[in-house]
């Protein structure tokens, strides 16, 4: 962050360049995605589908323990591909002298972060054999002779597949075959429970040793992608707006936004319910996370909505439904991924998403005054009559100026072309920390925790984008993304038809997957058929955005819904509760979708 920021100094006051910054944060974020990922396997941060899983662990311990060994084997043994080639690495830099930049302007050595990533790498291994021990430990009740024999039979089935697989490779299968092969085995493994990051890497690793009949091309595709994946100046976006959501929900902005908004709208009918909407959209201009908005806005904007007379279902539904906002309104993590994973331009995704988002939120209030006012029953009494005090136009301008200063900072910053989104991030970072200094709300601990949970959001995301990379190579060598263009050419779809149905399979992969991964696994399919049917990448992107928050309100895995309600006390409302609740906010999504479907100017008209 300040590395960045003294670059931008640099440049705008003095007119020149620190030398070697972009290239020493393409390597040095590598060595923290490592770094801090055999904690996120140790905490289980690793995300994974557990809806099917967590059943299984009551009905059938033993069966989800012989599960487990088979998973923990094969991440084992990819991972260790991974880390023979990072050792490798490390060895070629150290003995080949190998540096960054040229000696007329600086030299930077790369062995200082292979080695820290080559030692990273074996202990994050250690660490998925550690918790394999761990899961047999806790099994200990089952008896050494059961676990014993479960761990043998997982170990045998895994060195079956091997053979089996060599068998494959042999018999010369036709690749369109493999690559659907792998994605349903790879949906498959999702569902069992297997860390999805593990699922995308073994999955791919096996369908492009089948493809090329070549176990070494396999092998050197995992190292590739593992060294070099994520080595990019512009990767460093993603800890840097993470950074920034966190210090800016430690410095209390969502509470002080919902507490103006509410007041403003005290008024009006479903008028707390209005406000946590308006909040929502304030806090998603400045964070980016439908998750913090769903941890936030549960816990403040719940009790007083109830107090006011709305009905349980009626406060539940308001606050997940609005949480979504976070990843259309700008700055967006999952516009960043996707601008990664389509290699589009990050400031125009920001960009397009502004009408989009200001739509979907202004429909949700809209929805909330119609329940209140035409369906009592289900929406309560809505009453604000209990919030007495005004407020005045200072005391809005004074609770709302850090939300402007970061909007207009990062905002600003892209639009009138002085940052890149990178640099945007590290302002963001920095002017969200001296908010939190100013508003005496961060100290040294929380300082420590907060850059501890960036790293750890970091790791799983970026090592799922490290994943992604073979995925797309097996994708490509399947030949998966132009037969599925050349088929919708036979079929006379059109880009509208394609964009429906595609949007159809992301809302049903969402109901079992998170949203990063929906968009890792089937961005590589769908993109190069819209971009062959002549759609923009950008309204593509916000079309597939949009879509993919739907699935956060839906049955069974539904995120949104789920933090919800860990952030509510225990016994407060049922799962199947909260998804009910939910359901008119995703009809008004799914309507809003269509309408930029059908409308797409409404995502380009202001680039």
């Amino acid at each position: 962050m300040l590395l960045v920021c003294a670059d931008i100094v640099s440049r705008n006051l003095f007119s020149t360049s620190l030398s070697g910054v972009a290239d020493y944060l393409s390597y040095a974020i590598v060595a923290s995605v490592y770094l801090q990922l055999g904690m996120t396997i140790r905490n289980k941060r690793l995300v994974r589908a557990t809806f099917l899983s967590d059943m299984l662990v009551k009905r059938y311990p033993s069966g989800m323990l012989l599960l487990q060994t088979i998973f923990s084997l094969a991440a084992i043994a990819v991972m260790a591909l991974a880390v023979r080639y990072l050792w490798s690495d490390f060895a070629d830099a150290w003995t080949e002298g190998e540096f960054l930049g040229s000696s007329s302007l600086y030299e930077l050595p790369t062995w200082p972060f292979k080695v820290v990533v080559a030692i990273a790498s074996t202990l994050a291994m250690l660490e998925i054999i550690a918790e394999l021990f761990r899961c047999y430990r806790d099994q200990a009740a089952m008896g050494i002779a059961q676990n014993a024999v479960t761990f043998l039979i997982g170990a045998a089935l895994c060195i079956g597949g091997y053979y089996l697989f060599q068998v494959m490779a042999a018999a010369g299968l036709d690749r369109m075959q493999i690559g659907i092969g792998a994605l349903v085995a790879l949906l498959v493994l999702i569902s069992l429970g297997m860390p999805i990051v593990f699922a995308m890497l073994i999955t791919s690793f096996v369908g492009i040793w089948l493809v090329r009949d070549n176990l070494a091309v396999s092998i050197n595709s995992i190292g590739l992608s593992a060294s070099g994946a994520v080595r990019s100046y512009g990767f460093a976006v993603i800890p840097l707006f993470v950074l920034m959501g966190l210090m800016l929900d430690k410095a209390g902005v969502g509470r002080d936004a919902f507490q103006i908004m509410a007041t403003l709208m005290r008024r009006v009918t479903g008028g707390l319910g209005v406000a946590t909407v308006g909040a929502n959209a304030i806090f998603a201009s400045i964070t980016g996370s439908s998750i913090a908005s769903a941890t936030v806005f549960s816990r403040i904007a719940v009790p007083p909505m109830m107090e006011a007379g709305y009905s349980k279902k009626f406060s539940l539904g308001i606050v997940a439904g609005s949480s979504v906002l976070g990843m259309l309104i700008p700055p967006s993590l999952l516009m960043i991924v996707y601008g990664l994973l389509a290699e589009a331009s990050i400031g125009n995704l920001f960009i397009a998403g502004i009408l989009p988002g200001i739509l979907l939120a202004v429909s949700f209030g809209v929805l909330i005054m119609g329940l209140a006012r035409f369906r009592p029953s289900f929406a309560g009494a809505t009453n604000c009559d209990f919030i007495k005090e005004d407020i005045s136009l200072g005391g809005v301008l004074r609770g709302l100026a850090p939300v402007f200063f970061i909007v207009v900072l990062v905002m600003g910053g892209i639009y009138g072309g002085f940052f890149s989104p990178t640099e945007a991030g590290a302002a963001g970072a920095f002017g969200a920390f001296i908010v939190s200094i100013a508003r005496r709300s961060l100290t040294w601990e929380d300082l420590r925790e907060l850059v501890l949970e960036t790293g750890a959001i970091t790791a799983g995301l970026l090592f799922l984008m490290i994943a992604a990379n073979v995925y797309g190579r097996m994708l490509s060598m399947s030949t998966i993304p132009m037969q599925t263009a050349g088929l919708i050419g036979q079929l006379d779809l059109t880009l509208v038809s394609f964009v429906l149905l595609y949007v159809v399979i992301v809302v049903v992969l969402g109901m079992i997957l998170d949203s990063v991964s929906i968009m890792l696994i089937i961005l590589p399919i769908a993109l190069p058929v819209v971009t062959a049917l002549g759609g923009d990448p950008i309204w593509f992107g916000i079309v597939t955005v949009i879509a993919i928050e739907i699935g956060l309100l839906t049955p069974p895995f539904g995120l949104s819904v789920y933090v919800v309600k860990a952030s509510l006390p225990e016994g407060f409302a049922s799962l199947g509760e909260i998804f009910a609740a939910a359901a008119p906010f995703v009809i008004v999504m799914a309507l809003v979708t269509l309408l930029l479907i059908f409308v797409p100017w409404l995502t380009t008209a202001l680039l």
